[in-house]
């Protein structure tokens, strides 16, 4: 009697494993237009808001403290940086770009560089591309190509920021940010480091 209980109890846990392992088997396979899709597309949303987010609080840490300061955050990136998971996301296979700029605070955009379009409606999921974190310190440099290295062009608006391709960005990114008033306002991204200067006023 016990040993069939025992044989019963072991069958009842291995259909459990085996419906979970079906489970995660259609999890990972990204069909176009399925629920991991979905799934996936909301999980590159959080990492970009999530970046935002480390960019602008790192800017508003500088900012608050004042001239001569300077602050340092360390970013984890699971698929920002993965070519293939962006595409899969947003269910292309153009190369992907994640494009930084300033308006009041950050942001990230998720796009085709070669067909740049931005959507900030939270109610389009599907389409939904641009994420914004506000920030203590307040200016435009959307426009300033002397502050950003890089420029899209979208319905006719040229747009400049700093675009940092999936490949060359690591599992884990440092985000420094000073507020050196002898130096230029800047935005660079070298050795998996984005390196911001802020110049308030100037």
């Amino acid at each position: 009697m016990r040993k069939g209980q025992v044989s019963l109890e072991f069958m009842f846990v291995f259909a459990i494993f085996l419906v979970l392992l079906v489970y995660s088997v259609n999890n990972v396979t990204f069909t176009q237009n399925s629920a991991s899709v979905d799934t996936l597309r909301v999980q590159v949303s959080i990492e970009a808001k999530h970046m935002a987010n480390a960019i602008s609080n790192t800017i508003s840490q500088v900012y608050a403290q004042g001239p001569g300061s300077k602050a340092t955050t360390y970013l984890h990136l699971r698929y920002l940086n993965d070519q293939s998971t962006l595409q899969k996301a947003y269910g292309t296979n153009s190369s992907m770009v994640v494009f930084l700029s300033y308006l009041n605070g950050t942001y990230v955009d998720i796009i085709n560089p070669s067909n740049p379009t931005l959507n900030l409606n939270e109610t389009n999921t599907t389409r939904r591309n641009v994420f914004w974190s506000e920030a203590l310190y307040k200016k435009d440099i959307t426009t300033n190509s002397t502050v950003f290295p890089d420029s899209i062009t979208v319905n006719g608006t040229t747009l400049y920021g700093l675009s940092l391709s999936p490949g060359s960005l690591p599992s884990m990114i440092t985000i420094v940010v000073e507020w050196n008033p002898s130096a230029p306002e800047n935005w660079t991204f070298q050795n998996a480091t984005i390196r911001i200067n802020i110049k308030p006023g100037g």
